[in-house]
């Protein structure tokens, strides 16, 4: 069998260039590697590591039903900060009066192998219940922005997982890879998932996976939407988790008792939000889904478990952690984001004459996968005047990241455990 080598030198290229000019084949030191299933990579790796980290379950493996996020090709047309402007949009496309060149111009509209705009325009017309298809959507980290969720006019709804999302569910969203971007590609939704929201980097593309899943009453979404709107009762026949048998089963062995489904969710939220655990599998998780470690300590399951329903409350907003915001806004000014925010001395600005205050700079940094968080969130809002409410949620992201950063420095110590 044939033996593969492998030698790496890092620096800049006059440094490389330097060093291949004085070494060739004989005089390099070569490392013997031998890869290992099921990538084999032609890199060194702790095969021990490995060995250990496929013994885990893959996040698919837990949550079989998943899905990668929304895929709208129409951003522009379908999804806004304002309900009322996007309503006043589709209002414009199912108007007979308003001519198919004006949409094409005004919103930059094309049409495509597979999607005509005449005809689509067309087939919503005949649609009665046309108003029901407005939902929101987790766009970017902490950013919910407004949806005409409707495949007449979004390319990929993934509405098999979607669908599940839009009742009273959560859903975790993880990504593949890391290509390019060290692990912190996790975050929790009760809202339908853009693709991009976790990286703008394709690849690191963000796959959804729901709790519960819930077979409907109804097929279509517009009839889906009006049953939450008007009959909520309504919206389901039956509800089951989204786990497999499979992990139910080795953990009621595990713990001599069958634990919730929430407890399993909120379990592995925690972990995958863990610096210990991207760290130590950082090579890992470049290349597929993260697997989960699973042991017998029901004790530290549970106070793991109960880390993660913290920080799943802190993340969609809904903790009373949140009440009292940590960060003021105390300028008076239009509210204007007029610059590219920047963060100087615990202070971020947003125009000349206001910022936000207590913004510590470790928080101003944290990053949700390829997002920093603070930063990306008000530079979407650039030239806008973002709300009182607006306003209010940012103080509450801020005040919701400090946190996470003291839960995670508190839980590396716990998650060592989790591995005995």
């Amino acid at each position: 069998m044939a033996k593969i080598y492998h030698p790496e030198i890092f620096g800049l290229r006059e440094k490389k260039y330097s060093w291949l000019e004085k070494h060739n084949i004989s005089n390099t030191k070569w490392k013997d590697i031998k890869p290992q299933s099921e990538f084999y990579l032609f890199i060194p790796q702790d095969v021990k590591l490995l060995k250990q980290y496929q013994s885990y379950k893959r996040i698919t493996e837990i949550f079989p039903v998943n899905s990668v996020g929304v895929v709208t090709s129409r951003d522009d047309f379908v999804i806004d900060f304002e309900k009322n402007h996007l309503e006043r949009r589709i209002r414009m496309f199912i108007d007979e009066n308003v001519d198919d060149s004006l949409l094409r111009k005004t919103y930059k509209i094309k049409d495509k192998k597979n999607w005509n705009l005449k005809e689509q325009r067309e087939k919503l017309r005949k649609d009665e219940n046309w108003k029901a298809y407005f939902q929101q959507i987790l766009y970017r980290p902490f950013d919910v922005r407004n949806i005409y969720y409707n495949d007449i006019l979004i390319e990929r709804s993934r509405k098999e997982v979607m669908m599940n999302i839009l009742s009273n569910n959560i859903a975790i969203i993880t990504s593949r890879m890391t290509k390019g971007e060290s692990f912190k590609h996790v975050q929790v939704t009760d809202k339908i998932t853009e693709v991009i929201c976790m990286s703008p980097k394709t690849s690191n593309n963000g796959f959804v996976f729901p709790l519960y899943l819930f077979t409907k009453k109804e097929k279509s979404i517009g009839e889906y939407s009006q049953l939450m709107i008007f009959e909520p009762e309504l919206r389901y026949k039956t509800k089951q988790p989204n786990i497999s048998e499979d992990v139910f089963n080795k953990l009621k062995l595990f713990f001599k008792k069958e634990p919730k489904p929430e407890e399993i969710f909120y379990y592995i939220y925690v972990v995958l939000c863990i610096n210990t655990y991207r760290t130590k599998y950082a090579e890992f998780l470049k290349i597929d889904f993260p697997r989960i470690p699973f042991k017998k300590d029901y004790k530290l399951f549970i106070k793991l478990g109960k880390l993660g329903k913290q920080l799943t409350d802190l993340h969609l907003l809904k903790s009373k952690e949140l009440e009292k915001p940590i960060v003021k806004f105390p300028a008076t000014g239009d509210n204007k984001v007029t610059i590219r925010p920047k963060w100087d001395s615990e202070k971020v600005y947003i125009n000349a004459n206001q910022h936000f205050t207590k913004v510590k700079e470790e928080v101003w940094n944290y990053q949700i996968g390829g997002y920093q968080v603070c930063e990306k969130w008000l530079k979407d809002r650039r030239k806008k005047t973002p709300s009182l409410d607006e306003i209010t949620t940012y103080c509450q992201i801020v005040t919701a990241l400090s946190r996470t950063i003291e839960i995670q420095k508190r839980i590396d110590e716990n998650y060592k455990g989790a591995e005995k």
